[in-house]
């Protein structure tokens, strides 16, 4: 048997490990601090847990990426989802239903991994996202409002938190208010010079400093909302007698929303070696790194645009980058793990506002705005989805939408024209809209012939009402698979035609959908249809169909 470091060495990247990756890893790691504690405020707990998942996530998530540049760790779309999934867990229990939460979210998405279901992240439309997104950016601005100036609020979403305190000015923390805009200040101003990478670490510091030095007691710290342990976390079972199916449910909401981001972060930051990224492999890795985080009491993590844009900028070239993140993260939990508790809470919220502010894209938007009616109401709706409802149901109210969208685009782009032929050419003309007698119609179909497409077929196939004895060709080249709506339609339409004395053709099949729609089963249907199977010469058997319809009404006739 192989021994146990052995077993460690084979789960390593093969890469080399280089002095570039090492010192690549610090500023993440860094860079991690005031992110990571932003992200556990946003999830409504202790900021350690987000401190925790910024340590596990990239240390074990990001050994078995595709993307090598990839860093997995806390994302605002995920803690976010994840907060508002634990609003009616009871605040003693909302800790640890986080780390339920993240491990059942792990586990789904290494399920997804294995189950290869990273194709389908494509079906989630680019206008839904960009809403999503959107909205998710707005929801943190308008949610933090209140820590930065340090107010009361009331109201059970973001929208209204922040309605509250500008109605109620009076509430405002003085104090917490210089500590915020300092801190905003800072971020603005560091993030335009060359030391841009440690903005949000000097956005901690110096307003931090400014508190002690003046002992502003008002102003909320990080230890107030939660105890902060010294030293490095150690692993854990998480409590599964806190599982319910709305917390399942839950994770399910949070899972899809880091593999969608994922495969963002996959297309922004390709390989340099012009390896393509798998996106199945990305799934199982940011998996792993859930099911890590969970293990050392920390919140959802996933691929992350801010973090990975900075190990690129870093200098980072492998796998060993996001490694070294973890590991610097490790170190940096073992010696500074006291100071953290008394980071002011209205620095966290101006990193957390800042982030969000910088995550818009002004062109983005100008570019589905441009794009017609129907992308303008899905970035629309899923963006007010996610103002006024729980993430988790917004994420659903999304997806549904999505694939709403792809049945509405399927009927749109279905064209169907008339083939005539010429010599031994097939010119396409207009579609007849009805049926003439004796009369070979040859048609080609553009678009998709699944559900809503198919029914826009049925809608534009000639009607054969009134004529007498028609000969109608479909063309079917180029399709290997059909579904039941178009047998149904067919099927209907071969009917039809038979009423009237007529006859329907199929040409350019594939020899695998003829084994599908077997004699037996077009016998239950009870139609006969004729088939001209496809060959390598384009337009052949759709001429051999003509053919013998020309045949076929000289026999009648």
């Amino acid at each position: 048997m192989r021994s146990l470091s052995s077993r460690v060495r084979a789960l390593l990247p093969r890469e080399r490990l280089t002095k570039r990756d090492l010192v690549a890893g610090l500023p993440g790691a860094i860079g991690s601090v005031p992110d990571g504690m932003a992200a556990g405020v946003l999830a409504g707990v202790s900021p350690v847990y987000g401190l925790y998942a910024s340590m596990a996530g990239p240390l074990f998530g990001g050994i078995g990426t595709s993307t090598r540049l990839m860093i997995i760790t806390t994302t605002s779309a995920s803690a976010l989802a994840a907060g508002s999934a634990l609003t009616d867990v009871d605040e003693k229990d909302r800790p640890a239903a986080l780390v339920l939460l993240t491990l059942i979210s792990g586990v789904v998405m290494v399920l997804a991994g294995v189950l290869r279901l990273g194709r389908y992240t494509r079906f989630v439309s680019h206008s839904v996202m960009t809403g999503f997104l959107l909205g998710i950016a707005v929801n943190i601005v308008l949610g933090q409002l209140p820590t930065l100036l340090g107010a009361p609020a009331e109201g059970s979403v973001a929208a209204q938190k922040a309605a509250y305190v500008l109605i109620h000015p009076s509430g405002t923390d003085v104090p917490s208010l210089i500590v915020g805009l300092l801190a905003l200040t800072l971020m603005v101003v560091i993030g335009r010079t060359r030391a841009r990478l440690l903005a949000s670490l000097g956005a901690l510091l110096v307003p931090s400093l400014l508190m002690w030095a003046l002992r502003w007691d008002s102003v909320s710290t990080v230890s107030d909302v939660g105890a902060i342990p010294t030293g490095i976390p150690l692993p854990a079972i998480p409590h599964l007698g806190l599982l319910t199916p709305s917390l399942a449910g839950a994770a399910g909401a949070v899972a899809v929303i880091v593999l969608v981001q994922g495969a963002g972060v996959a297309e922004a930051a390709p390989n340099s070696d012009g390896s393509r990224s798998r996106p199945d492999r990305d799934f199982a890795a940011q998996g792993i790194g859930n099911v890590a985080s969970a293990l050392f009491r920390g919140m959802p993590v996933g691929g992350s645009v801010g973090q990975t844009a900075l190990n690129v900028a870093a200098g980072a070239r492998t796998r060993w980058a996001s490694i070294w993140t973890g590991l610097w993260m490790l170190a940096i939990l073992a010696v500074f793990a006291g100071i953290v508790g008394k980071v002011p809470m209205p620095t966290l919220a101006a990193v957390l506002i800042i982030a969000a502010v910088g995550s818009l894209d002004p062109r983005r938007y100008q570019g589905i705005w441009g794009s017609g009616a129907i992308s303008r109401i899905a970035l629309i709706v899923t963006f007010v989805a996610t103002l006024l409802l729980p993430v988790t149901i917004a994420v659903g109210v999304g997806v549904a939408l999505s694939l709403l969208m792809q049945l509405n685009q399927e009927a749109l782009d279905l064209d169907v024209v008339r083939l005539r032929v010429e010599g031994n050419d097939l010119v396409e003309t207009v579609t007849p809209k009805r049926l003439s007698d004796n009369e070979i119609v040859i048609l080609d179909v553009y678009g998709s012939l699944f559900y809503a497409g198919a029914r826009t077929l049925q809608a534009r196939l000639p009607d054969p009402v009134g004529a007498r004895s028609p000969v109608v060709i479909v063309r079917l080249r180029g399709r290997t698979t059909a579904s039941a709506t178009f047998l149904a339609v067919i099927a209907d339409y071969a009917r039809r035609l038979e009423e009237v004395d007529g006859q329907l053709y199929l040409s350019g099949v594939d020899p695998s959908i003829r084994q599908l729609w077997t004699d037996d089963l077009l016998s239950v249907q009870g139609v006969r249809l004729e088939f001209f199977t496809a060959t390598p010469i384009l337009g052949e058997s759709t001429l051999s169909a003509f053919a013998q319809a020309r045949v076929h009404l000289r026999q009648r006739n």
